[in-house]
């Protein structure tokens, strides 16, 4: 998909993104959730993410066709150089390479704000999920079982970390979105 484009995601985006997610949470256990949130819920969740992390959509013929994210790990404040990466691309159009496309750019960012690791966090069974974080250079860091249940079943996770930048003793704090050029 040579004509893909990745960009910032702006809030006139929110009802398609919330279209992508929306198959996902009605359809499958990659997401944990059981109800597909809002316009407003979503909207919001985007403003409170944009507020620190990048929030990327891929548009191919005027079509958003996956969005990226980061957020944080945990909230505690001896991980904040280590936010969690999210990725959805719409069912029709997986198997294209909009991941890596947008994952690169994600971490591309992420990098120049100065953050040190970022983990992936996949719902099993998800062997496309799975293979995308591993052919991005993420480490399989573990898993936890039977964690989640929808769908009438349980469902574990398995983890993922990538590095980003050169661990050091008494590190910068990483910038905020707002804090850095993006050139995509």
């Amino acid at each position: 998909m040579e004509k893909v484009k990745i960009r910032i995601a702006e809030t006139e985006d929110c009802q398609s993104i919330l279209a992508i997610y929306q198959y996902y949470v009605l359809n499958t256990a990659i997401t944990f959730e059981y109800d597909v949130p809002s316009v407003e819920e979503m909207l919001n969740r985007m403003r409170n993410i944009q507020t620190k992390y990048p929030y990327l959509i891929a548009e191919f013929d005027g079509n958003i066709v996956a969005y990226a994210y980061a957020s944080d790990f945990r909230h505690r404040a001896a991980y904040q150089w280590s936010p969690e990466s999210t990725v959805y691309i719409h069912k029709d159009c997986t198997g294209k390479g909009i991941g890596k496309m947008i994952y690169k750019q994600l971490f591309d960012i992420l990098k120049l704000q100065g953050f040190l690791n970022v983990f992936g966090c996949v719902a099993l069974p998800n062997p496309a999920s799975v293979a995308l974080h591993l052919k991005m250079g993420f480490t399989d860091v573990g898993s936890f079982q039977n964690i989640g249940y929808k769908h009438g079943q349980w469902h574990s996770t398995q983890w993922f970390q990538l590095k980003l930048n050169e661990y050091q003793i008494n590190p910068t704090l990483p910038k905020r979105i707002s804090e850095v050029e993006i050139r995509l």
